[in-house]
This record gives structure tokens, C-alpha cells and sequence, in this order.
């Protein structure tokens, strides 16, 4: 079973999207996810002028073999564009490996370990109001476990609130579902730690009088702390029982978290600019972190997240896969084949993409009563449809980033 073809898709139907379509010699396609947000075209040229020409003439059923072959043959290894290039490889070789043997991808993996994979969705807002309107309609929609993020006094525009006023710039789509704006500049908004520090605790507190102590609920600090700024957070978060404490400091510096848990028994997650095994070694061999947070499309593909949760099981650290919408539907499939064959599942973030986005994908994966299902097509069950994405050309979009009062420059 040769590969034939490859193809690199790029498609814009409500934010940019990098497809690697790979064919057989002998009919079949598959396809693979490789979006970088804001940075996408780094990976286009990643993949056609380096990689596209290495695959033809392989054999597809090599899908090990191929992963090394990306990897080593390279020199320069590791790095999000590198790994999201060989991701969307290896998930275009495993959808065509589940068609030619006639089984969805999760039965070449081992089988089902679970019925379905519990999902948390983002319910935000810039008062309490409007977050509690957000967490109902989320439960209307089914979801079991919510995400809560919440404007700070004083702040303009912040990370997560789908109301920020950079919603109105970005033509029409909410925020927390694409927060890049379309332009050739990033936008820039404002923060203030202590300030943060000092509200969302009461945030919490007033979610958890509103919505009771059963729901599971989670939490982004997404990096603007420093490690003991984390570990405050996590200690003032204790009476409301999180599920996990997300991103709560930058973890490039893995040692970071021995502060952070040496004074919260708050969960942590962490992880989804992560994108090798070698990000995380000391992070779960001493147990630093609960939950493992990389997505297939940025680490690696099925085949080395597999191999890094793998090693998490070992210390009983959990997956908690990141899948907000610029995953790409074949991104997020690639997740739930993974998440419902593992035995050390922990959550999958989902965020529901949008109906242009779904008639580009289209996908067999189920959502029912707050449990998401890959389905059981022959492969990953995403079919890509070229006509419509021929519709969306590329659009440049940049990711924002912060300021703080003084002028510094400070991780959004």
C-alpha cells in the first residue's frame, strides 16, 4: 500500500485550518491535522517543501518506521512546527490504516477502555451574570464538566471571555472560539495579576453558591503567573474543588511546579504548548502535574502522544487532551480514537466548531449527554470536503498579546 499523493490543504472557513491529505496507490486517503494558530503557514511550508516529497513512494502501512524516519532523518528536532508537521503524517497513516483493515482507528489501538470520553466546555463572562447565563446554556447543551473564566475589574480585554470587546473586530465570532483577529497585527490587551488573584477566588465561590458542589469545574491561568503567584491561586481555589488548575505558570521550567505543589493540593494540568515526551519527563516522574494537556495535532500525532501518556499511567497522571476549535475536526477525532483506548483517560476539552467549519469536516463523532463518541467509520470518520474548503482562501490572523500597566510585555 504505497503512497501515492499528498496533498496540504489550507482552508479559512471561520479561522485557518492545515490538512495533510495523503492517497494510496490504491484508492484510499487519508488525512492528517497540522494547524498552528497564528503560525500556520510555517507548517504549509514545513510540510510542502520538505516533507511532502519524502512520503511518496513509502509504504503506508509503515506508520512507525515513517514517524522515526520524520523525526531523526531531520537533525533539527522537536519544536511545534517540526512536530505538528509529523502529527498530521502519522494521523493520515492511521486513517488509512483503520480503512484498509475496515475498523475505526481506536480498535487498531487496542479496543474501547470506555463507553464514551466525558467532555468540558468554556462558559465565560465579564460579570457574574453573564458567566452564570454562559454555565446554563453549556449544561442546556449537555455538557457534565464546565471551564470557568471570568472578567477581572479593571481589565479591558482578557484571555477567555467570549464577550471581550476584540469580539466585535473579529468578524462576529466569538472570542473564546478564535481569539486570533484577522490582520496583519496581533492585538494587544491588558493585564494585572494581583488584581486577578484577588477576584477570581470570589468568582468561584459565588459559582459554586450559584450551580452546587457537584459540577466539575476548571480553570485556565494560561502562564501569567509566576510559581508562587500558581501556587497562591491553587491554595485560595482549595474550598471550591476544582477539577484542575490549568497552565497556572509557564513550564518550560519543569522545577516551577515543585513550588506550586509543595502548597496547593489543587489538580494541575499543563501542557498544551508542549509537544515531546521530553517536555514533561520531570513533570510526571515526580508527580508534579494530574493532567497531561498536549493535543494529538501538536505533539507528535497518535504515536508519540500515545507513547507519552503511556509513561504518564505509570505515575497515575491522567489525559486531559487540549481540543478548542483550532484543533481542526481530524484533530479532534485523532484525540477521541486515543482518549477511548486509554486506560488512563481523564477529560476531553471540546469546543463545538462551527457549521461552515463542520460542512469542510465532515465528521462521524457523536456528542449525547455530555460524552463524546469518535464513532465507528473505518479510520479517524473525518472526510474532508474539497469543494467547500475551495470556498475559504487562507486569511492572515495573529493570537493577542499582553501588556502590562507599565508597558511590559507579559505572557497572554
Amino acid at each position: 500500500m504505497i503512497i501515492a499523493k499528498a496533498e496540504v490543504i489550507v482552508t479559512s472557513p471561520d479561522r485557518n485550518f492545515v490538512t495533510l491529505k495523503l492517497t494510496t496507490d490504491d484508492g484510499l486517503t487519508g488525512l492528517g491535522d497540522a494547524t498552528v494558530n497564528g503560525r500556520e503557514l510555517a507548517v504549509v511550508s514545513y510540510l510542502r517543501d520538505h516533507v511532502v516529497q519524502l512520503l511518496i513512494g513509502r509504504d503506508a502501512h509503515r506508520i512507525e518506521d515513517t514517524w522515526q524516519f520524520l523525526y531523526r532523518s531531520a537533525y533539527w528536532r522537536r519544536g511545534p512546527i517540526t512536530m505538528a508537521a509529523i502529527a498530521a503524517v502519522d494521523m493520515a497513516l492511521w486513517d488509512i490504516k483503520g480503512k484498509a483493515a475496515g475498523m475505526p482507528v481506536y480498535q487498531l489501538l487496542g479496543g474501547a477502555s470506555r463507553t464514551g470520553l466525558l467532555a468540558y466546555g468554556h462558559a465565560s463572562g465579564k460579570s457574574l451574570p453573564e458567566l452564570f447565563d454562559s454555565v446554563r446554556k453549556h449544561q442546556e447543551e449537555g455538557y457534565r464538566a464546565i471551564r470557568i473564566q471570568s472578567g477581572v475589574p479593571g481589565l479591558r480585554a482578557i484571555y477567555g471571555i467570549a464577550s471581550n470587546e476584540t469580539f466585535a473586530a473579529n468578524h462576529g465570532q466569538r472570542y473564546d472560539h478564535e481569539p486570533a483577529q484577522r490582520g496583519a497585527f496581533p492585538a494587544e490587551e491588558d493585564w494585572d495579576t494581583r488584581a486577578y488573584l484577588r477576584h477570581i477566588p470570589t468568582v468561584f465561590e459565588a459559582v459554586r453558591n450559584e450551580f452546587g458542589p457537584e459540577i466539575p469545574l476548571l480553570h485556565d491561568g494560561h502562564h501569567r503567573m509566576t510559581p508562587i503567584q500558581a501556587a497562591q491561586l491553587g491554595k485560595s481555589l482549595e474550598p471550591y474543588d476544582l477539577f484542575w488548575l490549568e497552565d497556572c505558570t509557564p513550564a518550560e521550567n519543569q522545577e516551577a511546579l515543585r513550588l506550586v505543589r509543595q502548597h496547593t493540593t489543587t489538580p494541575l494540568a499543563i501542557g498544551e504548548i508542549f509537544n515531546t515526551v521530553w517536555d514533561y519527563q520531570q513533570l510526571i516522574r515526580e508527580q508534579l502535574i494530574d493532567y497531561v494537556r498536549s493535543a494529538v495535532t501538536h505533539t507528535g500525532g497518535i504515536s508519540h502522544l500515545k507513547k507519552v501518556l503511556e509513561f504518564a499511567a505509570q505515575y497515575q497522571v491522567k489525559s486531559g487532551m487540549h481540543g478548542p476549535t483550532d484543533i481542526s475536526p481530524v484533530g479532534m477525532a485523532a484525540a477521541m480514537h486515543l482518549g477511548l483506548a486509554i486506560h488512563n483517560f481523564g477529560i476531553q476539552e471540546y469546543m463545538k466548531h462551527t457549521e461552515r467549519t463542520d460542512q469542510v469536516f465532515e465528521q462521524s463523532y457523536t456528542w449525547q449527554n455530555g460524552l463524546l463518541h469518535p464513532g465507528d467509520n473505518p479510520g479517524l470518520g473525518v472526510e474532508l470536503n474539497q469543494d467547500e474548503a475551495g470556498k475559504y482562501p487562507y486569511e492572515q490572523a495573529y493570537l493577542p498579546y499582553n501588556r502590562l500597566a507599565d508597558g511590559t510585555v507579559h505572557d497572554w
